[in-house]
């Protein structure tokens, strides 16, 4: 699209009640549907068929191809979204990427540096920083902790990770699907779970933490002693 058409296509954009913070660097397909309200940041893409409901926030450098955002979601910077479903008030990014297949329901966060693919993630679940969730069904109101992700390729083939609600998943975990996480299950930190989880049990690895008292001294005078 030239730039007298994506001028042209931003003032209909605006006389609908949707803000275009900078048109120049917008670029909107002619087969996407804005709701109004909505407000669009700066270096926006909106492609193919996607939807975005009323009153929403793009802050800008996004890529939607294909998405679907209901009502008063916010994008945070940067955020990539191809053939995904958002629900209502949602929050997403910045850094985030939804892979195709991701459906996420009213109220989700997904925060920086996530990656979802086929995830199916339930109203009110939270997973905010440094994870990957492929694969994976998640039910509602669950924390899902920094550092998580979910091992769903074998080398073969795809396997499933189901995790239910009011679960508490501690950070650097790590998922080896095909696995199951019933409701109100615990997952400690820095945990590898490799068989199904019933609900309201804690999971996790023992790990025994050792300390050597001095170990910083003794290796300064070694090293000191080499470089001699």
């Amino acid at each position: 699209m030239g730039r007298e058409k994506r001028v042209e296509a931003a003032r209909r954009w605006q006389n609908s009640r949707v803000i275009l913070e900078d048109p120049a660097s917008t670029y909107i397909d002619e087969g996407v549907a804005i709701g109004t309200g909505t407000t669009i940041g700066p270096n926006t893409q909106l492609r193919g068929r996607t939807r975005i409901g009323k009153d929403c926030r793009i802050d800008g450098s996004a890529y939607l191809s294909d998405a679907e955002l209901g009502d008063r979601v916010h994008l945070k910077f940067s955020v990539v979204i191809s053939e995904s479903t958002v629900g209502n008030d949602a929050v997403i990014g910045p850094f985030a990427h939804l892979r195709p297949g991701t459906s996420l329901a009213d109220r989700v966060h997904i925060g920086n540096f996530v990656e979802t693919k086929k995830a199916v993630i339930g109203e009110g679940t939270k997973a905010n920083h440094l994870i990957y969730l492929g694969d994976v069904t998640i039910g509602r109101d669950t924390n899902v902790g920094a550092g998580t992700i979910t091992c769903n390729y074998d080398g073969f083939e795809k396997h499933p990770t189901v995790i239910g609600d009011r679960v508490q998943v501690g950070s650097d975990t790590t998922l080896v699907a095909p696995v199951n996480l019933g409701n109100d299950v615990y997952v400690a930190t820095a945990t590898t779970v490799r068989h199904d989880v019933p609900a309201g049990a804690l999971v996790y690895n023992e790990r025994r933490e050792r300390v050597r008292k001095g170990w910083t001294e003794q290796k300064r005078k070694q090293m000191k002693r080499g470089k001699r």
